[in-house]
């Protein structure tokens, strides 16, 4: 009977008090204000960061990220300790069955009232116990929504860790490329200021032939200073590139990794497919994160509801006792208890209503965190889309005006040789010339830099990409 009684008992799983889960409406356009990317393959999350990245010192170096990055470290250490408090919080929903066993001795008092055959003897008592202590039965679902909640969490933290390697995957890139161009620039540097110190040898030469005044070889020293002063701040900033790069790895960049693709080549995919704003709700991890915060905090109100009802708990206990240690096991020797207990809170001061009021409050903020969100990955891809749409043709344009600054100078170089024209226009010619090449540099390192971005923000680069 009493094992009958305690089986029902831990069978109720009454009415839950938490509210109906309902995912807020999307707080954004249906579609994009930019035309989707048409682009070869699935989705953009589904693309291997492999295929995303073709340059295999980049592969290389995102490898020894995902294993050496501290923030990522960490962000999988707080699933665990997430995973852990889940455990103990469902841990909650089972009887706690303990065995206790221990041995008293005592001395017992003399009494003149007592038997003088007892007083001050030493007495023992062996006992051995099998119970649960104090297991509430959740008549009105307050330890299942506590429970909820925290696997909720967990799952949600789950999501954190996946948003913290797509963000390292994306940063790494970044601050590869940023490498990348600071050494090109710094070999764009080192070209022109080539071929404007054999235009100063030149200038030298015309001077000591009487064919120039000193006017020329003074621009043309000037030059060459200007561009030793802009070597060396090319160089300064690779120096920090590399730094900024070996801090995202987590360790020394090796020296066997493959040789770097130049920028030219197409190191990254610029053109992926964009889908729907809806689509967000199930790539991006961030957003299920929020998700999920909002499921947690949706428990939460049933747990904070359910504690304003009666509270049932069960202790019982089996188990033996025995002056003598040998007769402990003997049918004479067992007993048992079965002490159930009811508790309804009468009054405390406003806690309970409090409690539920701050639950509620929580919610809405994670309904107002998970709006956010969603408004941040809209416009996160909508700005991606908006430069894949104009890189391409900036870059087109870009070349053009390359090309029309070599032209000019070839024909700058021959009229000035030929004394059809002075130093000044050669010179312009060349710094036009330089900062064009320059510029392009820039603008193929921006393209670069937002098909990573909007990669990261179709949700791609984690690790059910990568694997």
């Amino acid at each position: 009977m009493r094992l009958t009684i305690l089986a029902l008992s831990l069978a109720l799983s009454a009415c839950s008090l938490t509210p109906d889960p309902a995912r807020p409406g999307l707080p954004v356009p249906d579609t994009y204000p930019s035309p989707a990317t048409i682009a070869d393959g699935g989705p953009a999350a589904d693309l291997d960061w492999r295929v995303m990245f073709g340059d295999p010192r980049l592969q290389r170096l995102i490898e020894l990220a995902l294993r050496n990055n501290r923030d990522l470290r960490l962000a999988a250490l707080n699933v665990e300790a997430v995973q852990a408090q889940y455990n103990i919080q469902r841990a909650a929903r089972l009887p706690a069955v303990n065995a206790t066993g221990g041995v008293t001795r005592q001395r017992i008092a003399a009494d003149p009232q007592a038997d003088p055959a007892t007083a001050g003897r030493v007495q023992t008592q062996h006992n051995l116990d099998i119970g649960i202590s104090a297991f509430e039965i959740d008549l009105f679902g307050r330890v299942r929504s506590l429970s909820d909640a925290a696997f909720a969490r967990y799952l949600a933290s789950e999501e954190g860790r996946r948003t913290v390697e797509i963000a390292l995957v994306g940063t790494v890139a970044d601050a590869y490329f940023a490498e990348r161009l600071a050494q090109e620039q710094l070999d764009l540097a080192r070209r022109t200021l080539d071929d404007w110190r054999q235009s100063l040898d030149l200038a030298r030469r015309l001077k000591a032939a009487d064919q120039n005044s000193g006017l020329d070889v003074a621009q043309a020293e000037g030059q060459v200073a200007t561009a030793e002063a802009d070597l060396e701040e090319r160089a300064r900033t690779l120096a920090r590139a590399t730094n900024a790069l070996t801090l995202l790895v987590g360790t020394d960049l090796p020296g066997d990794l493959p040789p770097p693709w130049p920028l030219d080549e197409r190191a990254v995919r610029t053109r992926l497919p964009a889908g729907l704003p809806s689509d967000l709700l199930t790539r991006r991890p961030d957003i299920r994160q929020a998700e999920l915060n909002l499921v947690a905090a949706n428990a939460d109100i049933g747990a904070a509801r359910a504690a304003f009802f009666p509270r049932l708990s069960l202790t019982t206990s089996l188990g033996y006792a025995s002056p003598i240690l040998g007769n402990l096991f003997n049918g004479e020797q067992r007993g048992w208890s079965f002490t159930p207990q009811i508790t309804q809170p009468l009054f405390m001061g406003g806690q309970l209503r409090a409690e539920l009021r701050l639950a509620e409050i929580r919610r809405s903020e994670a309904i107002a965190d998970y709006e956010r969100v969603i408004q941040t990955a809209f416009r996160e891809v909508a700005d991606g889309l908006a430069g894949s749409a104009t890189y391409g043709r900036q870059i087109d344009a870009q070349n053009r005006t390359v090309a029309s600054a070599e032209r000019r100078l070839a024909l700058s170089t021959l009229r000035y040789r030929a004394g059809l024209e002075g130093r000044l226009e050669l010179l312009d010619a060349q710094r036009q010339l330089y900062a064009a090449r320059q510029t392009r540099l820039d603008l193929k390192r921006d393209e670069i830099g937002n098909a990573i971005s909007l990669y990261k923000a179709l949700g791609g680069g984690g690790a059910s990409a990568a694997d």
